[in-house]
Formats: C-alpha cells, structure tokens, sequence
C-alpha cells in the first residue's frame, strides 16, 4: 500500500490518498474539500479511484465525498450509522461554517467494529472509535502497520468533545482499547498535523497519562 497526505480546506484537513500499487486502485480517506486538486492527484499518479472511505460525519471531513462519487460513479463508504444526523446537517455544518453549501448525504455502505475494506488487494480493518463523534471509524492497514484515525488522536491531543453527542470518557475508552493494543510502532496519520506513532502517544500525551 502507498499513501499521500493531501491536507485540503481552510482546517488543512489530511486527506488520505490511498493506493494498491499491483492495481493501480485508490480510495480517498475524509476527502473534505478542493475537489479538483485531489482529482488531479489521482489522475497525475496514475491510479484509478475506486471507492471513498469516510471516518465521520464532519463537513471538513466530508464535504468534496458526494460530489467526487457523483462525478467519478464511485461509492461512499463509512462512517458508522451513529453518525447519520451529522451527514444530513451538513448544509447547516457550511452554513456556520461559511463553507460552500454542502448537500446531505447517506453513504452506500455504513461501517462498524469488525468490517474491513478493500482497495485494489490492500485490506483495511474498520475500528469503531466513538468520542469525538458517535459514529466515528478508524481505518488500520496491519501490512504496512499505519491508521488513519481521522479526529480520534493527534500528536500529543485528541480530539474535541464538545460537539453534539461527543463524549470524553468514550473517546480516552476508544483510543486506550482500540488503538493502543495496534501497538507501539504503528504510525497514525491524524485528521489534522502531523504523523506520530501510538507508542509516542502512549508515553508522552497528556491525555493518555492516568
């Protein structure tokens, strides 16, 4: 699996371009915005984009995804069914905002704890990782030990909680029994910021200290 960082949006949101190199098949992980730059991206590297893979309801998260799976007749896939009501906001989400107006949408397939996804012959195993939303998902590639947790952990934070239906507790539960046993030298690339790997997040992040 290879995989480029394209941040997008005034929130410099990581976009995950993701990509099987025997196939040429790619997913877009939390395509949020600049459509045409991430299309440019695959086109320019020669891949073939197969499928959309959403870690949450959020509008910098999501708010290229249906437009990029009208335009290319691609599906959209994930988040958890938790995080419907956050998918239909999203004109509202743009409105406060001041992004473009972003039409609700449902995805072609939710997600839940266990599923896993396919790009091309790269596998991806789904963790539901609820706190910073309730539906939100966490994709794993154990070949190349790297997540992509969307807003769950960054570098030395986590995400907020101060969203409607967030919850701290949940998230802390989320991060220390799903994404800390993935172990130390797993690299995490982050909705926002830079990669870290977890075991410098279980050592030196002070949310993660008891």
């Amino acid at each position: 699996m290879k995989y480029k960082i394209i941040p997008v949006t005034a929130y410099q949101q990581n976009c995950s371009l993701i990509w099987c190199e025997n196939t040429n098949k790619a997913a877009l992980i939390d395509p949020g915005g600049d459509v045409e730059m991430l299309l440019a991206e695959v086109d320019g590297l020669g891949l073939v984009l197969e499928k959309i893979l959403l870690t949450h309801g959020h509008l910098d998260h999501v708010g290229g995804a249906k437009q990029i799976a009208t335009k290319l007749g691609v599906p959209i896939i994930g988040p958890h069914q938790a995080d419907a009501f956050w998918l239909q906001e999203l004109p509202k989400q743009s409105e406060m905002f001041g992004f473009a107006h972003t039409d609700a949408f449902e995805p072609d397939q939710w997600l839940q704890q266990g599923d896993s996804v396919e790009v091309g012959e790269v596998m991806l195993s789904v963790l539901y990782c609820p706190g910073h939303t309730p539906g939100h998902v966490v994709f794993y590639n154990d070949s190349e030990a790297v997540a992509f947790v969307g807003d769950v952990l960054f570098q030395g934070s986590i995400g907020r909680t101060d969203f409607p239906q967030g919850d701290y507790d949940q998230l802390i539960s989320s991060i220390k029994q799903n994404l800390l046993p993935l172990g130390d030298a797993v690299m995490f690339v982050p909705g926002h910021g830079p990669m870290s790997n977890l075991g410098h997040e279980r050592q030196n992040n002070p949310f993660l200290q008891d």
